[in-house]
């Protein structure tokens, strides 16, 4: 009896000792920080942005996001790279206001069209930055925007395909969206330049919602209701790829003059084997690392300029040998 009743207490003893030992060692374990701040090897990067693109697994906007993560790589930032897959507004707005409701430190978004500018307006008063690339939102408060002047790039497409064609012509456009401000203002400025030409008319203006296969099908639209038609110019990365897969299949490449836009390698292989005469080149690369450079000046309260506008020029196949097919890293001034 005089055992039992001194085993007891131990029991208890031991029970409350094991108790309080694992609310000890789970306290700790709470507090371990596996990437100690100031531990070589472990700083954790000052800022955290993110950069929404329209198109995840579009090629242009995979070269965006590579300039964007290799200059927050050289600036102590870590940039995220989330977004529709394919053009989607409500999942680009959706992850915009998860990006606001997370805190970041700062958005790096496209434009698109106005449904952005109360999302913008909304970061902007939570204090979050919002820088735009590739598309302007200027009715928003966003802080700058790094990007082609898309209007002047359409007019310089255009008057360069003045110079370029003898004659008169019948021209089709194929867009990437007839509610993206970017395109929109690209098809203004080409049809702009044309009109100094009367011989080469615009007879037909088709979209193909940022995808190959609907800008060769609208390309094959076009050539029915209008099969004299000798120069078509896409104003999306898609759209002369999608150009060019129709008019070899009609059978009429030596027949139709393109004009491509953007420098994707398979656009430049087209224009190395004759299939496309030219393309209008925008810097990608260049837009993602200038945009993170800019966020990095606001977030340190520096004063920049509003408008920041990357270079665009026209690159036939006699512009190659000097230039880079898959990248244009080389053209960043870090």
């Amino acid at each position: 009896m005089r055992f039992r009743r001194l085993i007891y207490p131990a029991l208890l003893s031991l029970l409350i000792l094991s108790l309080v030992l694992t609310i000890y060692f789970m306290v700790k374990a709470l507090q371990f920080d596996p990437e100690p701040s100031g531990a070589a090897g472990f700083d954790r990067p000052h800022y955290h942005f993110i950069l929404i693109p329209e198109e995840m697994d579009n090629p242009y906007w995979r070269l965006v996001g590579k300039g964007a993560k290799e200059a927050a790589a050289k600036y102590d930032a870590v940039v995220e790279y989330n977004g529709p897959v394919q053009t989607d507004m409500e999942k680009h707005i959706k992850v915009m206001k998860m990006a606001v409701a997370s805190k970041v430190d700062g958005i790096i978004t496209q434009g698109l069209n106005k449904r952005m500018t109360p999302v913008i307006n909304k970061a902007i008063q939570q204090g979050i930055p919002v820088v735009t690339v590739d598309t302007d939102a200027s009715d928003s408060r966003r802080i700058a925007y790094v990007g082609t002047d898309n209007y002047k790039a359409g007019k310089m497409a255009g008057k360069f395909l003045i110079n370029e064609i003898n004659g008169d012509a019948k021209v089709g456009i194929i867009t990437g969206s007839f509610r993206s401000k970017s395109q929109k203002q690209r098809v203004k400025g080409f049809r702009d330049a044309l009109k100094k030409a009367e011989g080469i008319v615009v007879v037909a203006v088709k979209a193909s919602h940022i995808s190959r296969v609907q800008a060769a099908e609208q390309t094959y639209e076009i050539f029915k209701n209008h099969p004299d038609v000798r120069v078509f110019f896409g104003t999306s990365a898609l759209d002369g790829l999608g150009i060019s897969a129709t008019v070899q299949r009609l059978g009429k490449t030596d027949d139709v003059y393109i004009l491509a836009f953007d420098k994707l390698p398979e656009t430049i292989r087209l224009i190395e084997n004759g299939k496309i005469e030219a393309t209008v080149a925008q810097q990608p690369y260049q837009m993602g690392y200038q945009s993170v450079k800019l966020m990095l000046a606001v977030v340190n309260g520096e004063h920049l300029p509003e408008i920041n506008a990357t270079s665009t020029k026209i690159i036939q196949a006699v512009d190659l040998p000097l230039h880079e097919l898959s990248s244009d890293k080389a053209s960043v001034a870090p």
